[in-house]
Order: C-alpha cells, then sequence, then structure tokens
C-alpha cells in the first residue's frame, strides 16, 4: 500500500499565487462569481416571459449584483445591458438559460460529491469498453439530463442553418425523400426534434447509452407536432459498437460527451456509416486562453465521462478516420466550435 504524502502548510513565501483576477481574498471571489452567474440565470430565465427592463426593476438587489459585474449600468431611469442578456431571439434564450442551470446544478453536484465516484463513464453517447457505470451522466438527476438536452436546441439551429448550407451537396442530399440524419448521444432529443423540423423530408436516428435519458426523450417528444416526432427514431445504443454502413447524409457527433476510450473505436465506424459523400460534424469545446477556463472545462467533460479533445485535436482525429475537408464554425462567444469533416465521395 502506497504511503499518503504528508499535509505540509505553505508559507506565505512559498504558497500558490491565485489568479490576479480573483483578488487577494480568492475563495471570497470564487463564491461571490457562482452568485453573480446565478444573478445571470435567473435573471434570463425571468425575461423569458417578462420585459428584461422590467425584470431588472423587479429585483433591484439581484440587479446591483449584475452592476457590480459589469453586465448591466443604470442610465437615468433605465439600464443599459450586456449583449449576453439580450440574445438573438427566443429559442437562443431559452437555450442559454438551460445551459446556465445544467452548468450550475452540476457544479453543486461535483461540490458534494467524493473524487472517485464521477466520471469513470455514463455519458450521454458512449460508454467507456466496460460498459456504464456509476457516475457521469448516469448518476445525474433529471433536471441536469433536461436542462443539458434542452441546450443542445442552440447547437441545432446553428448546424441546420449556419452549417448545412455551407457544407458542399448536403442542403440538396437533406431536402431529398429518404435522408436520413444520426443523432449520437441524443439525450432528450431537442437537437434531434431541430433537425426533423429544419429538414421535412428526412429522418433523424437518435441513440444512446442511457436508458432513463430516452424514457425523457420519448416525453418531450410527445409536446413536439407529430410531423416532426414521426420522423425520429429513438434507440438505446453505444456509439462504439455502431455497425450501419453507408446509411446516413449527415451524423452529428457531441465529442466532448463521448468517453476518450469510446472515440477511438467509434470514428471509424461513424464515417462508414455515412454515405459516400455524406458528412460528420462533430461539436468541441473551444481552447480557451483562460487556464482558469481552460481546467474547468477539461474537468467538467471527463467527469460526466467525456474527452478532453479540443477542435483541433477532433479536427486530427477525424481526419485519421479517413475523413476529408474539414471546416471549422464557430456558434456563439464561449459557446461550442463544430468540426465538419467529410467521407469521401468515391
Amino acid at each position: 500500500m502506497s504511503a499518503v504524502p504528508e499535509q505540509v502548510p505553505a508559507s506565505p513565501e512559498s504558497a500558490p499565487e491565485p489568479s490576479a483576477h480573483l483578488g487577494g481574498d480568492p475563495v471570497a471571489a470564487l463564491e461571490a462569481a457562482a452568485w453573480a452567474l446565478a444573478a445571470f440565470t435567473g435573471t434570463l430565465r425571468d425575461a423569458l416571459d417578462t420585459p428584461l427592463m422590467d425584470v431588472l426593476a423587479a429585483d433591484p438587489q439581484r440587479t446591483a449584483v449584475l452592476e457590480s459585474a459589469g453586465l448591466v449600468r443604470r442610465d437615468g431611469t433605465g439600464f443599459t445591458v450586456h449583449p449576453s442578456l439580450t440574445p438573438a431571439d427566443a429559442p437562443t434564450a431559452r437555450s442559454a438559460v438551460e445551459a446556465r442551470l445544467s452548468g450550475l446544478r452540476q457544479a453543486v453536484s461535483a461540490a458534494a460529491e467524493s473524487s472517485g465516484s464521477a466520471g469513470s463513464a455514463g455519458s450521454a453517447g458512449a460508454s467507456g469498453p466496460a460498459g456504464p457505470a456509476l457516475g457521469g451522466w448516469s448518476a445525474q438527476p433529471d433536471e441536469v439530463l433536461l436542462n443539458q438536452g434542452r441546450a443542445s436546441a442552440a447547437t441545432g439551429r446553428a448546424l441546420a442553418d449556419k452549417v448545412v448550407p455551407r457544407l458542399a451537396g448536403l442542403g440538396g442530399r437533406l431536402a431529398a425523400p429518404g435522408a436520413r440524419m444520426l443523432d449520437v448521444g441524443t439525450g432528450v432529443a431537442a437537437l434531434a426534434a431541430v433537425l426533423a423540423e429544419r429538414f421535412p423530408q428526412a429522418r433523424v436516428d437518435g441513440i444512446d447509452v442511457l436508458g432513463r435519458v430516452l424514457r425523457l426523450a420519448r416525453a418531450e417528444l410527445a409536446t413536439v407536432p407529430a410531423a416532426v416526432a414521426d420522423r425520429i427514431t429513438l434507440r438505446q445504443q453505444d456509439v462504439a459498437g455502431l455497425a450501419e454502413r453507408d446509411a446516413y447524409e449527415l451524423v452529428w457527433l457531441p465529442a466532448p460527451f463521448v468517453s476518450e476510450p469510446a472515440l477511438g473505436p467509434a470514428l471509424p465506424r461513424l464515417a462508414a456509416a455515412l454515405v459516400p459523400g455524406g458528412w460528420l460534424v462533430a461539436g468541441t469545446n473551444p481552447a480557451s486562453d483562460d487556464p482558469l477556463r481552460r481546467s474547468v472545462g477539461r474537468w467538467a467533460a471527463v467527469r460526466n465521462g467525456g474527452n478532453s479533445y479540443d477542435t483541433a485535436a477532433m479536427a486530427t482525429a477525424l481526419e485519421a478516420a479517413g475523413l476529408g475537408e474539414t471546416h471549422t464554425f464557430p456558434t456563439v462567444p464561449g459557446g461550442p466550435v463544430l468540426v465538419a469533416a467529410r467521407r469521401p465521395a468515391v
């Protein structure tokens, strides 16, 4: 049995130097940042149904937190606000709320658990070689799964409206009767529903390793128009075991949610599942210049059973799987970067 390292208190001269933006009391600054994010998320959520200026006026203490964070400035009798509080449209605002709620709930879960109780497997898209285990997405409550899944609708809209039209031949293929798309790690099927709505001639197959999340997905699909839901098929499957060939015009892969041991064997199978000339689009976490954001992003991905690949690493992996014509597409500031690669036509 290995010895436990002795804990030696650091002297003031040898103690680590906190990041400059955390100031002289880093723990208090981190706690305040958590509350500031809660204020931002609550304000954005209330503004889904009420004019933003009314929301800001209704809770002056919460609004004062946003002022201190530099997101709101009083301007006479009204407010000038940062663009992050005024998303482009209502669906984008709703997705932003769901994403922030998911992040906050996951952070609370991470604080309450021991370091050995999560992260081994159980991602939304694929498990490790031994299959799903306790921890990761399988250990998250339904509220987190719903928040995270609903947030993916924003990525679905970016994929359908901004990416597909810029990928050679893909728009025409998806407009043809009988076209098929694969949604890996479908979660609660929010992205699948967007794709089915945007491409009314196509069918979407959604796969996920978690039976519980697929039950949530079926309940969510019961609330969308039948013309959309009837073209979505859900099945419980590990992407590393995918056996279909020459089947899909478009494959969507949320790469951060697939475990690193599963990603390697999955990519050649996904490439083979494309029809010749079809496209795989992978969502990736953007590389950040800020070390805190970068390390938090990697921790969050790995503890949920995913991987630490950034955009560049994912592009390299797709090329190694035999795909080419690689393109990258940013979505929203701080949001995922989509990497598209094509199976050769011949």
